[in-house]
């Protein structure tokens, strides 16, 4: 990847244009997998690499990924994410009726995520070290805060998960890692 760690979306149409099914899926894989062709995608999420390669030149057109400088030949074009994270503001997107839908689609899209992996996880426990199964779960807390400490907050999580990143990263027995942090207020308690 290149350039900075977070692509941060202020306009509606570049939002949309990761807001789509498959081009969610592809910008999901190549941040996760690395570089690949339209073809292996294709492959991969069993569409044609024609389908593939107009959503990769949507995503490239829009700023999500970029031709990767280390080309595996001259007939097939590898692509690479440009970011590791996207951002966007809902109260920027809020005066336009498609930035609400296309914010709404995205955030349901990481709770279905969320949810997924969370439920994989529970599937294939037994497959997995006894450490992994000790440390691996979810929890919750209720703490009373001001935005600005929720915001502040969310930072220092990111920021120390990067930390630990790096310490682990030549280690063999490492995973990948789906956090999730949210932080939502609510007025009354309901179970």
């Amino acid at each position: 990847m290149s350039g900075t760690d977070t692509y941060y979306v202020s306009d509606v149409a570049t939002l949309k244009a990761v807001a789509h099914p498959l081009r969610v899926r592809l910008l999901g894989s190549l941040r996760l997998d690395g570089p690949a062709t339209a073809s292996e995608l294709g492959r991969r999420f069993g569409e044609s690499s024609g389908s593939t390669s107009y959503h990769l030149r949507q995503l490239a057109r829009f700023g999500y990924v970029e031709e990767d400088p280390e080309q595996p030949n001259a007939r097939d074009k590898r692509w690479r994410a440009k970011h590791r994270y996207t951002s966007w503001s809902e109260p920027d997107l809020a005066n336009d009726p498609e930035g609400v839908e296309a914010s709404r689609w995205m955030r349901e899209r990481q709770r279905t995520y969320a949810a997924r992996v969370a439920e994989t996880f529970q599937e294939q426990r037994d497959t997995y070290s006894p450490e992994w199964q000790r440390v691996a779960g979810q929890g919750d807390m209720v703490v009373r805060l001001t935005p600005a400490s929720l915001g502040e907050l969310i930072e220092r999580i990111a920021a120390l998960a990067e930390e630990y990143a790096e310490r682990d990263a030549a280690s063999d027995d490492t995973e990948q890692v789906a956090l999730y942090f949210a932080g939502h207020p609510f007025r009354e308690y309901f179970a």
